[in-house]
């Protein structure tokens, strides 16, 4: 039992500042008391993650034997034993043949517990993983001094903790103050969300408020990516998110099912103990006569005669019978072939981490798919652009192929680098130099420093070139000697880098929720200073005077042409494409010769308030279209999902345009199909009665999930298990531990994914591709098959030896086979056939039929019947 008193949970993000500080009776400029610390630490406990103790490998290897036909075996094998006993003190001999029969069925049982106890060995360690995020010590103000290094678990609610930039959070914390301008913080892992979130300290005035909405609060786990702020502690240990998650992967850790073939396997069982007892009753009763005798006098029985050591005879005839019944090399063919199915599956990218997962995939019948990352690249890339044409009444779109930030992947559609007009090449300056990103290679992978944004601007540059014929010349040719690629797993980007080089950075003027847009002031050529400004494309309008044209020509903003701006704006954000605008400003007053922190205007740009003025009388160059593109495989995985009779969903944390634009462009719905049943915010579907809920889960068809919280996408899960079906569920953050651990299939992605993610779930995908869960799944189907095929073969065999024992006892003839005989002929003589039949290559039409049923037999009547023939 907890000796904790459980922290009242408060709507801190809906309360002031002063409201938060009041309720935990603490001073920003002072911190709590060493006394308030003790009394907290005391009421609270420590600021850690519950720690609960596994099974032991002695408790694993017990319940290896808590099944009919291995107990049906071990009763054979006391039996065995005892008659052994018997014999050997009838007779005065002593030796180890009688015990062989009795030692060989145990042998066979503890090898089996054995592979079973390895399989489940390594299940429980996403708890583990999850303690691994926490912080392990941050910087807190107590009695009115700073403790720099602070053990995070010493952490109680109400302390003041500074967070910089890099800092991982060590418990939930409202935002109290920010120390530098913005603050952003990374909890993609605990949300879901692509982009790091803007924080701020104003409250926000609603009581039951998503995660994702919770932008003055900071949670644990989480990593600070920009700025500096200062926080007061309002949740720790299990109380804070990421505890909750923790008691929600327990909790669907006690809800996991059996695998569909164990089910099978067991029901099967318990028919094939029910057969063996009848068989051996029915042999009993034949030959009673042989071991029991009487005579009738006057019409009763009398003088009864009782021949023990007869009886004993049935009673190893019933020990045969058990053995010839029961496949004992089952679970070593199994293994085997499930085990030849994960390699299979790793050549296909899709790593099991539980063997019974192999078979399970073959009976899926719903995915449950995240967005970022499985359906999509997850990497930003622009996908279009516009700038203005030749006159203010027309725009010049341009469409960009490529999905990775592989700077040679695709190139702008009909471009043209040697005659970029100067509108263009204004925009490829903002987009190189406004921008704090860095790309690198790690293999044959790509991955960014700074904002992903940011580096697909910077993949954009490089496949515009530049305008100058001489570099251009020098960079191409940089780029064929391989001097482009890598240089320390820095990717060299020689267009950005000339851009660099002309324009030298003076100053930047970080970002704001206010102004929505950054800037940066470089040195030109000429000497004078120019402001290159990216950002909201309705803030820069508004704050924007004139327009430059593709010849250069910059003309005053007139409404027509503002219009046609936000119109083409508006297109692009309909197809789901993120918009940033582009602007510069020439005229910067006392600033045009700023170059250092002596000159006489630097204290203006030292207070943020100012930026707005600076970035007023813009001149609007163009804007830019960028989203996280869909894996181009995807598309036909769908497809063959569909033809499977799969249902797909897609439940993700993203906002809900952006989930349906991307889920139209791969054909989860059909073209002008009507998104009101079938597209939700978590927050709207939990919303319906249960009775809608599950009729929208049970119709046919793809649906989406967007703004799910962790405990929505583990609903979703049980409900869809609730209603038979059985359920494959990908994820790769913190918030998709618990609903991968719930699901009869839990995916996590190899290359995004977190530790926990990975450690609960029952399959991680290498490539972190949805179309390799198809292939898993067509591979799980054709493993099913095989593993049936080689079962109803095994199981045919042992009827023979059953019947043949039988018959032989029902005769009256002696034995014909001995159970040592019978093991042999399970084990060496029907194992390897068996193990042959694994190797069957799928159906060629094993994608076009629909998924087996739950209740599907594994030996239906028909096939019983042709087996007693």
């Amino acid at each position: 039992m907890n000796k904790f008193v459980e922290e009242e949970s408060i709507p801190a993000w809906s309360w002031s500042v002063e409201q938060c500080l009041k309720e935990f009776s603490v001073k920003i400029e002072k911190g709590l008391s060493t006394y308030e610390v003790e009394q907290r630490k005391e009421k609270y406990g420590p600021n850690e993650l519950q720690q609960k103790k596994g099974k032991p490998l002695w408790w694993l290897f017990l319940e290896q034997f808590d099944d009919i036909l291995v107990k049906t075996l071990l009763i054979a094998a006391f039996i065995s034993f005892v008659l052994a006993h018997l014999h050997g003190a009838e007779t005065g001999d002593s030796q180890l043949e009688a015990y062989v029969e009795p030692f060989v069925i145990i042998l066979i049982l503890v090898l089996n517990a054995v592979v079973g106890v390895w399989q489940e060995n390594n299940a429980e360690k996403a708890l583990d993983a999850l303690k691994e995020m926490q912080c392990d010590s941050c910087k807190v103000l107590r009695d009115g001094y700073v403790v720099p290094c602070l053990p995070a678990k010493e952490l109680v609610p109400g302390d003041i903790v500074e967070l910089r930039i890099g800092d991982k959070v060590p418990a939930d914390m409202r935002v109290a103050s920010l120390k530098t301008s913005t603050v952003r913080v990374e909890q993609s892992s605990l949300t879901g969300e692509a982009m790091p979130v803007l924080k701020g300290t104003d409250p926000i005035f609603l009581d039951d408020c998503e995660l994702l909405a919770k932008e003055n609060m900071v949670f644990a786990g989480t990593t600070v990516v920009n700025g500096s702020c200062i926080c007061v502690v309002i949740s720790t240990g299990m109380h804070t998110e990421i505890g909750k998650i923790q008691k929600q992967i327990h909790e669907a850790s006690l809800e996991e099912s059996d695998s569909p073939l164990k089910k099978k396997l067991d029901e099967f069982g318990n028919k094939l103990t029910t057969i063996i007892g009848i068989v051996c009753l029915i042999v009993w009763v034949i030959n009673y006569k042989y071991f029991l005798t009487w005579e009738i006098h006057r019409g009763w029985p009398t003088n009864f005669q009782f021949s023990f050591e007869k009886c004993t005879y049935y009673f190893e005839i019933a020990v045969v019978l058990a053995v010839a019944a029961i496949p004992e090399g089952l679970p070593a063919v199994i293994t085997t072939c499930l085990a030849l199915g994960t390699r299979k599956m790793a050549q296909k990218n899709a790593i099991v981490r539980k063997l019974p997962s192999v078979e399970t995939l073959g009976c899926t019948t719903v995915i449950c798919s995240d967005k970022t990352g499985t359906l999509t690249t997850n990497q930003m890339s622009v996908k279009e652009f516009f700038t203005m044409g030749s006159k203010l009444t027309t725009c010049r779109v341009f469409r960009v192929e490529g999905t990775t930030y592989d700077p040679k992947d695709g190139g702008i559609v009909d471009w043209n680098c040697r005659t970029m007009e100067l509108n263009l090449q204004a925009m490829a300056e903002i987009c190189a130099i406004c921008n704090d990103s860095g790309i690198f290679c790690e293999g044959r992978l790509f991955k960014v420093t700074g904002l992903p944004t940011e580096a697909a601007l910077k993949v954009l540059v490089e496949k515009m070139g530049v305008p100058d014929r001489k570099a251009r010349t020098r960079i191409l040719d940089a780029q064929l000697a391989m001097k482009y690629m890598i240089d320390r797993n820095t990717v060299k980007l020689g267009c950005c880098e000339w851009w660099t080089r002309r324009s030298k950075r003076v100053f930047t003027l970080g970002f704001d929720r206010v102004r929505k847009s950054m800037s940066v002031i470089v040195r030109e050529p000429s000497g004078q200073n120019r402001l290159l400004v990216k950002g909201a494309v309705e803030s820069l309008l508004e704050r924007s005077t004139f327009v430059q044209l593709a010849d250069g020509s910059i003309l005053p903003i007139d409404e027509p042409c503002r219009r046609l701006l936000l119109l083409r704006n508006s297109e692009m954000s309909s197809k789901g494409l993120r918009c940033l605008g582009m602007a510069y400003k020439d005229d910067l007053g006392e600033l045009s010769d700023l170059n250092s922190a002596r000159h006489p205007a630097f204290k203006k740009l030292l207070d943020p308030s100012c930026y707005s003025l600076i970035e007023n009388n813009l001149v609007f160059v163009g804007v830019v279209g960028l989203r996280d593109p869909p894996r181009e495989e995807v598309k036909q995985a769908i497809e063959d999902c569909r033809g499977a009779g799969i249902k797909v969903m897609v439940i993700t944390g993203d906002n809900k345009s952006t989930a349906e634009a991307i889920c139209h462009e791969v054909n989860l719905f059909p073209e002008g199909d009507d998104l009101r049943e079938r597209s939700f915010t978590g927050k709207e579907f939990f919303e319906l009665s249960s009775l809608k809920q599950l009729e929208i889960l049970s119709r046919p068809g793809g649906k989406i999930f967007s703004r799910a919280e962790p405990r929505h996408k583990q609903e979703i899960v049980r409900m869809l298990k609730d209603m038979g079906e059985i359920v494959a569920m990908t994820g790769d953050g913190v918030n998709d531990a618990p609903a991968l651990k719930l699901a009869d299939i839990g995916i996590a992605m190899g290359i995004t994914g977190t530790e926990v993610a990975k450690e609960a779930s029952d399959m991680v995908l290498a490539d972190d591709n949805f179309s390799t869960i198809v292939s898993a799944i067509a591979e799980g189907r054709s493993i099913y098959n095989n593993m049936k095929a080689f079962i109803r073969y095994m199981i045919s065999s042992n009827f023979g030896e059953v019947i043949s024992v039988f018959l032989t006892a029902a005769i009256g003839l002696p034995e014909c086979m001995t159970p040592v005989q019978l093991l042999w002929v399970n084990l060496v003589t029907d194992g390897p056939p068996a193990t042959a039949l694994g190797f069957n290559p799928a159906d060629v039409d094993i994608m076009q039929k629909a998924p087996r049923k739950n209740n599907d037999a594994l030996i239906d009547s028909w096939v019983l019947f042709r087996y007693m023939v």
